[in-house]
């Protein structure tokens, strides 16, 4: 018996869909048969399509916590004034 295997991002192991309505589809389905509901995104490294399970609207971008203040100085014994 022939079983279909798609195939996989070799960075994420996620399954590659060649385009957007193909993915949408895929979401669709999922929502209906699981009631898992899945959002469609463009990898930045094969350029096909993938599903995750997290809002994009909802997610930001991680900024370390040193590279949000603004730069103090160096001056021995100095202590930033606190507001």
């Amino acid at each position: 018996m022939h079983y279909f295997t798609p195939k996989r991002c070799a960075t994420s192991n996620k399954i590659m869909y060649h385009d957007k309505l193909q993915a949408q589809r895929a979401a669709d389905q999922s929502l209906i048969e699981r009631g898992a509901e899945l959002w469609v995104y463009r990898c930045e490294y094969c350029g096909t399509w993938h599903l995750t399970h997290r809002d994009p609207a909802m997610s930001h971008v991680y900024v370390p916590l040193n590279q949000q203040l603004k730069p103090h100085s160096r001056k021995k014994g100095y202590k930033p004034r606190r507001r």
